[in-house]
């Protein structure tokens, strides 16, 4: 048993000296499981707008508002990276800053897909309404819950930054949450390319 224990503990401090932060690596794992989940339903929508269009539904999205809404969502990743700069040289006052102008943003950007669900709906663009509308809201969705789930943790990141768990060389918890940030951005460009402008 303890010959097992002292195994662990020596690949575990190997994994340190190689440079491998245990918590990243497990981010990136989740982050490539996302990757497959959303290449499923972006395959998916594509085969259905390509197969069975709907050029009245699809003329019913207004490219403008997204675009705006895109702005603000690439903005809050712009934020994140300034808030881990920031802690980085040990201002925790910036990043709590920063943070609250990330949740700020992602919330106006979650505020404008709910107005835009709205405008849709009352335009006769709803789940049942076509297979086009019932990918369209999987899709778009499904990201939307991941930009809830990453402002819900910006809050807590935000309240651990305000409690001054955070240092110059202790920033580990801003980094991961900002890997998530910065995918679910990515993700939701790639959405905007093929649903509003392609």
């Amino acid at each position: 048993m303890e010959s097992n224990a002292a195994l662990h503990k020596q690949e575990f401090k190997a994994g340190h000296q190689l440079g491998l932060d245990h918590k990243k690596l497990g981010m990136w794992l989740f982050l490539s499981s996302e990757v497959m989940f959303f290449g499923g339903l972006i395959s998916a929508f594509l085969h259905f707008k390509i197969n069975t269009p709907s050029p009245a539904e699809s003329a019913l999205l207004d490219v403008a508002l997204i675009g705006v809404n895109t702005f603000i969502l690439l903005t809050s990743s712009f934020t994140v990276v300034l808030g881990l700069a920031a802690i980085q040289r040990g201002n925790s006052r910036a990043l709590a800053g920063y943070l609250g102008l990330t949740i700020l943003l992602g919330a106006v950007f979650l505020t404008g897909q709910v107005y835009e669900f709205k405008m849709l709906y009352q335009e006769g663009m709803t789940l049942q309404s076509s297979v086009y509308g019932s990918s369209f809201y999987t899709l778009t969705g499904f990201h939307g819950l991941h930009v809830l789930i990453g402002v819900v943790w910006a809050v807590f990141v935000l309240v651990n930054a305000l409690r001054g768990r955070y240092a110059e060389n202790e920033h580990g918890g801003v980094e991961i949450f900002g890997l998530y940030w910065h995918f679910v951005d990515i993700v939701w460009i790639v959405l905007f390319t093929i649903i509003y402008l392609v």
